[in-house]
């Protein structure tokens, strides 16, 4: 190339340098979104000293309820419209069902301590109300809303049967405390579900109550508390179980806060389509605390045996428990199918009381970490449903030991029709793990899934619908290998 073209080349690239920079500074290209979560966490108003207000004696919860409403007059009201009030669900359309289906915890079976009806007096001790202790409870009667359970703070209130706080109670210290919610008044009910500490979620128990960061990093490290993510306005509090719940409307998610791509790095970016983000940020759960896995009812009865809480009650049966638990994987669109009471089953089979939705080929599903619990509970052989037996009431198998009896009881509180024969049949329930979210520095690693040796690596990709590690074989995009109605687990 001669000098005089030399010349012009470099005459013509600073004239564009002159025109490009200037432009280029004006107008950047666009990048990622930074990740900005705290502009998305509610600010927390400092609570208000009730002591001088409440420096009274009480002579039933009641009267405390009156005297809370004389400056919270709606409370009672806004209240009486939420599920912790009614435990129910308004019905909703469920796909394969010809009528809406009511949810929510007086209407549904589980494998845990099975039903409420029947069991109204045991159940309702975690209930937001006083003096729930049969079928004809009145829920429009607001001045039996307890205010105390969600409020207060002086950690010496405790429910008994039917809500009511237990004796020795100091109704007027306790008062005195009241103020925002915290992990201490959540956590009373919702870290022993089930029937104990860490029994029924795997991802909430007595350890959140003041968690290291490494147990849970939004509670120990950032000190949150349950309503920063479970945004509550006027009483009705955000969030959904699948455990009780036909839809996925008001539900929690991580990207209330977080970007839907929060990643510096691309890569990672990039699972987003595919993974949730708790199956990456949550490796393990029942972390301090092991977690129920399995309970055999069959086996309750037995008085020959050691009792022990973690292995064999006579009232309840055998049980498995696991600590460090390694979640199962499941495609998971955010709603579940439902076992509805009076539902036919097939007894040599398992029958799952909340199977998740979601498969490869559906856009809205990602892989999310689940606890399966796995339960041995009763059924009529004759008619072929589970069945809801009266257990902590009079004519319960806690009294008598008898299922017979304890069958005919729960089949008058139910509505179901008891044949006079039962069996024992396998269930399971599973239980999204969205909670004990690890710093990020303990987050899962690429050889975690893509392991060279596929039958290593955590996921089960072909369980899942895949040919194989999609590191080799490719992405979900435009590929169905699953077999319509199947999932999958992979068992830890």
């Amino acid at each position: 190339m001669s000098r005089r073209s030399l010349r012009w080349l470099w005459i013509w690239a600073g004239i564009a340098a002159v025109i490009l920079l200037p432009l280029y500074w004006l107008f950047p290209p666009a990048s990622a979104p930074m990740d900005t979560p705290w502009a998305s966490v509610p600010g927390r108003l400092p609570s208000v000293d009730h002591s001088a207000l409440l420096d009274q004696e009480f002579e039933s919860p009641q009267a405390v309820t009156a005297r809370c409403l004389e400056c919270h007059e709606d409370s009672d009201q806004e209240l009486r419209h939420s599920s912790h009030w009614t435990w129910d669900r308004a019905p909703v359309v469920v796909p394969g069902r010809a009528e809406p289906v009511a949810g929510g915890k007086r209407n549904v079976i589980n494998n845990f301590c099975i039903g409420i009806r029947g069991n109204w007096a045991s159940c309702t001790a975690c209930h937001a109300g006083y003096g729930w202790t049969d079928a004809s409870y009145d829920f429009d009667a607001t001045e039996n809303v307890d205010c105390l359970v969600c409020h207060e703070s002086s950690g010496t209130y405790v429910k008994g049967r039917a809500g009511l706080p237990v004796d020795g109670v100091d109704l007027r210290e306790v008062a005195m405390s009241v103020g925002k919610s915290s992990r201490d008044n959540c956590g009373g009910c919702h870290f022993s579900g089930g029937g104990g500490d860490a029994v029924k979620h795997g991802d909430l128990d007595s350890s959140l109550f003041n968690p290291t960061e490494n147990v849970d990093v939004h509670m120990g490290r950032y000190d949150f508390v349950c309503t920063d993510c479970h945004r509550t306005e006027n009483h009705q509090i955000a969030g959904r179980s699948t455990s009780v719940s036909m839809d996925s409307n008001n539900q929690v998610s991580c990207v209330d806060c977080h970007e839907k791509a929060p990643h510096e790095e691309s890569r990672l970016n990039s699972h987003t389509s595919a993974l949730a983000c708790q199956t990456c940020h949550i490796p393990e759960t029942a972390r301090r605390r092991a977690t129920k896995t399995h309970w055999d009812w069959s086996a309750a009865g037995d008085d020959s045996r050691e009792e022990d809480d973690h292995s064999y009650l006579r009232i309840k049966g055998s049980f498995e428990y696991q600590q460090q638990l390694r979640p199962s994987y499941l495609w998971f669109n955010g709603s579940a199918d439902r076992y509805i009471v009076g539902d036919r089953i097939d007894p040599d089979s398992v029958t799952a009381l909340n199977q998740p939705r979601g498969s490869i080929d559906d856009p809205d599903a990602r892989i999310w970490p689940f606890k399966v619990h796995l339960a041995s509970q009763v059924y009529d052989r004759l008619n072929r449903y589970l069945l809801q037996p009266e257990t902590s009431g009079p004519q319960g198998y806690w009294q008598n030991f008898d299922w017979d009896t304890a069958l005919r009881s729960g089949s008058r509180h139910s509505g179901l029709q008891y044949s006079g024969q039962y069996g024992f049949t396998d269930t399971s329930m599973y239980w999204p793990q969205t909670h004990m979210v690890a710093p990020k520095e303990r987050a899962l690693q690429c050889l975690d899934c893509h392991s060279h040796d596929e039958e290593k690596g955590r996921l089960n990709w072909k369980a899942l619908g895949y040919p194989g590690d999609p590191l080799r074989w490719g992405g979900r995009q435009g590929a169905s290998y699953l077999t319509p109605g199947t999932t999958a687990v992979k068992a830890p």
